[in-house]
């Protein structure tokens, strides 16, 4: 099978690609930088692509039969801006139809259900809520995956220098899963799924935790240096919103995950696509041996 990637090159792409790569599929990778692509994929085909251009997307989608999205929105990225999950969404889809492709696949999201709980409303939960309505009505078969919070991030988008960053406090509970165990699921439903099945998937981890919770596991378990855990208040990101789209970013997306209801519903997706097995404990430690030079396992 034939399967193109947009966004191999970013946190959760780059596993994904990889568990699509060691299960035996043929890979291309889209990208506009088609230098970092190459070098982070350096036996796998990579072209040039944006999804700001159909016609280029064309080209790069020939021969294609499913095109793997990992799309998001930038933290810097402000509402009037063009959107990869909007009208570059919509660019792919076209291309798609043009191209022949089959099927879709798509990296969503749990917590944008938030969006009118408790009287919340940001633009780019519309903006990811309108995508998978885009890709429905495509029709395009579709393999659309909802996850919960992922253990990466708080190596990644949580950590500052040896601080990992948390904003308030909450008691709700989601399921971290590894960007590696997703993917894993992704080879999976891309593997049973018959032609013309739509999927969706609710992406959940092996156990459920507070975000404080999985930080200090996180911590306890690094071995390369000594973290620490620095929690500030939500009034600072809020007071900075009407002067920084990375801090307006920061308080919509913290506000939505420290409030979310997150209760589990992976049940399906574990029996038809496995459970995940990999802990806190294992990403730290993976993180810790490839920092000494050594790559994960």
């Amino acid at each position: 099978m034939q399967v193109a990637v947009i966004g191999a090159t970013g946190m959760l792409g780059g596993p994904v690609t990889h568990e699509l790569i060691h299960a035996g599929f043929s890979i291309r990778i889209i990208a506009r930088d088609v230098v970092k692509a190459v070098r982070l994929f350096p036996n796998t085909q990579v072209v040039a692509g944006d999804l700001r251009s159909v016609e280029g997307l064309v080209t790069a989608l020939a021969g294609v039969e499913v095109v793997y999205l990992n799309l998001s929105i930038r933290q810097t990225e402000k509402q009037a801006e063009f959107h990869t999950e909007g009208q570059g969404l919509w660019h792919l889809i076209e291309a798609a139809r043009q191209a022949g492709v089959r099927r879709i696949a798509y990296l969503s999201s749990i917590v944008m259900r938030y969006q009118g709980m408790n009287g919340f409303r940001w633009w780019a939960f519309d903006v990811k809520q309108e995508a998978v309505r885009l890709i429905k009505a495509s029709g395009i078969a579709f393999s659309i995956f909802y996850p919960s919070c992922f253990i990466d991030s708080i190596n990644q988008t949580q950590r500052a220098g040896r601080f990992v960053l948390l904003v308030g406090r909450s008691t709700v509970c989601p399921w971290y899963i590894s960007a590696s165990d997703y993917g894993k699921q992704v080879v999976r439903a891309l593997q049973i799924a018959k032609p013309g099945q739509n999927q969706e998937y609710v992406v959940q981890g092996p156990e459920a935790m507070t975000q404080h919770e999985a930080a200090e596991r996180f911590v306890r378990a690094y071995r390369k240096e000594s973290l620490t855990l620095l929690t500030t208040p939500p009034l600072l990101l809020k007071s900075g919103r009407l002067f920084s789209a990375q801090a307006d970013y920061g308080w919509h997306i913290t506000e939505a995950i420290n409030h979310y209801p997150e209760v589990f519903e992976a049940g399906q997706t574990w029996a038809d696509l496995g459970k995940p097995q990999t802990t806190i404990e294992h990403v730290a430690a993976e993180l810790s041996s490839a920092v000494h030079g050594r790559e994960p396992k």
